[in-house]
């Protein structure tokens, strides 16, 4: 279907047809083979139903013209590859399938971002946060609200867990689709890097891209910090963005501010930003953030504990604006507003110190949320902090993030998921930055849930531990274990035990998850 043709035919259960020789309008085009009828798209063989539509796109771990037979063999109508194919049934024939599957899904089902106002926010924090802010702000105009990202899907009322912070591209149109379907009329997305450079969000229109920050991340996949920014840049082009809010607290923001090529508004804690943001840090009763502008003074309550929340609080308002969302509107909705699970999330049981589950895995957030424990402890508290790094990605910042954690207190390594890489050698690189720390009182113990309770263990009255790296997530991955671990669920449990007079057999009478490597030396722990 060409842009501004009528609306595509439905099917009696209501899924959208469409004719292939419609949809190759919409991508480079080498070559058609035939005509066919198109029920369904995707990108993923195994989800191949008859009469759908199957995009051979080389992905980074397999190549999809490999599993063309599989496709056919379900029933699919059509295929899209980069070379003729053997199979007796329609081609189109384009240069790039990675390129071509986000226009071709976004033709399919009527290019659905056309009809919603979708807010794109990408960084490398803050992502989560400033999106629960916005579709708050959203809702509270009475109005359904859409919300893609790293914890679920929310399409009005409906929720399902998200498999990746920005789906697959035909994911992503169809449930841009649902929620047109549902009402819907705006939608927070958090929006990778990974997206942006595989052309996930290709054909998606953004009436505001929203950027946070960015820090040390993701370098196993970009490379260097250049590409890292250059793929989230590419968010704010002409054709996908209509406006840029840029925070410019970093010479990145700054960067990208000069250099966009869209409407840009700046907004930053420096006096060089359009609008400015305070934020007058009220501990675990969260904060106050006050933004300055041509537009005067707003001074907006929040449940974000901590300052650093300033730019996500000020982004979501400046966001929530440019889509018509009252100010006045926005200001309640955000100070009701609770904080995302796993986002300094409290874990309770009346103990006489706190425990935070935080989903910070750089080195500058976790130096952040540090910053705030400290705020928090009573006077002569201490920061305990339970610590682990992601396997198979950068390991450069691995020794800075083991550096943070055994400055601000006793610290224990642990394991987050370290899937198919080796633990001992993740751990031993978070353990290479401690060795700087003068007097780091470090301690070792892989199995994560056995650290947790170490650090429960030993808590004294005023202090605040830190359980970081892993947030809302409910899964850890050891070599091709997936295991269920939610950090909350392992911290309360240790607290019921300390409660219960076990005191100093909580970490002994912790089972181990999974087997894991023998480490070289046989140490558990190191001083």
């Amino acid at each position: 279907m060409t842009a501004g043709a009528s609306e595509p035919l439905r099917a009696e259960d209501g899924d959208v047809v469409h004719r292939l020789s419609e949809l190759a309008g919409h991508v480079d085009l080498l070559e058609q083979a035939g005509d066919a009828t198109v029920t369904g798209i995707t990108e993923d063989s195994r989800q191949v139903r008859p009469g759908w539509l199957f995009v051979a796109r080389r992905g980074a771990q397999a190549d999809g013209h490999r599993f063309v037979a599989d496709a056919v063999a379900q029933g699919a109508a059509a295929v899209v590859a980069e070379h003729r194919q053997a199979a007796a049934i329609p081609q189109l024939v384009v240069p790039n399938t990675s390129a071509a599957v986000g226009p071709l899904a976004a033709a399919f089902y009527d290019h659905p971002s056309r009809r919603l106002a979708v807010v794109g926010v990408t960084g490398t924090n803050g992502k989560t946060t400033t999106c629960e802010l916005v579709r708050a702000a959203i809702e509270a105009t009475g109005r359904p609200a859409g919300q893609i990202g790293t914890i679920a899907t929310r399409v009005g009322r409906q929720t399902e867990p998200a498999t990746m912070t920005t789906p697959t591209p035909t994911e992503l149109q169809r449930h841009l689709f649902r929620m047109v379907q549902a009402g819907v009329e705006a939608v927070a997305m958090e929006v990778s890097s990974h997206a942006l450079d595989q052309y996930r969000v290709d054909g998606t229109e953004f009436a505001v891209g929203l950027f946070t920050n960015l820090d040390t991340e993701h370098l196993d996949y970009h490379g260097t910090l250049e590409q890292y920014w250059a793929s989230k840049a590419r968010l704010f082009e002409p054709g996908r963005c209509r406006t840029a809010l840029v925070c410019v607290d970093s010479p990145w923001g700054q960067r990208l501010a000069h250099q966009a090529r869209v409407p840009v508004v700046t907004f930053g804690a420096g006096p060089d930003a359009q609008v400015r943001y305070e934020v007058e840090d009220r501990g675990l009763a969260g904060s106050v953030v006050r933004l300055t502008g041509a537009h005067g003074t707003v001074t907006i309550p929040t449940q974000m504990v901590g300052a650093v929340n300033g730019p996500n609080v000020a982004g979501a308002y400046l966001a929530a604006r440019e889509i018509g969302v009252p100010g006045a509107t926005i200001v309640e909705a955000l100070a009701a507003c609770p904080r995302p699970p796993g986002r300094f999330e409290l874990v309770d049981e009346g103990q006489p110190f706190l425990v935070v589950v935080d989903y910070a895995h750089t080195p500058e957030a976790l130096a952040s949320l540090v910053a705030t424990a400290r705020r928090c402890a009573a006077p002569g508290g201490r920061v305990r902090v339970v610590v682990g790094a992601r396997g198979g990605r950068d390991r450069f910042k691995r020794p800075r993030t083991g550096a943070v954690a055994a400055s601000a207190g006793p610290v224990v390594l642990t394991t987050d998921s370290p899937g198919s890489e080796d633990p001992w050698s993740i751990i031993e690189q978070l353990r290479l930055g401690t060795v700087e720390v003068p007097g780091a009182d470090v301690a070792v113990e892989p199995d994560r849930r056995r650290a947790i309770a170490m650090a429960v263990e030993a808590a004294e009255p005023g202090d605040v531990v830190l359980i970081v790296g892993r947030g809302h997530e409910q899964v850890q991955h050891i070599g091709g274990h997936a295991i269920p671990l939610d950090d909350r669920q392992v911290a309360h449990a240790a607290l019921s035990l300390r409660r219960s007079g076990r005191h100093g057999a909580v970490a002994a009478g912790t089972p181990p998850q999974v087997p894991l490597p023998a480490r070289h030396d046989g140490r558990a722990t190191l001083r």
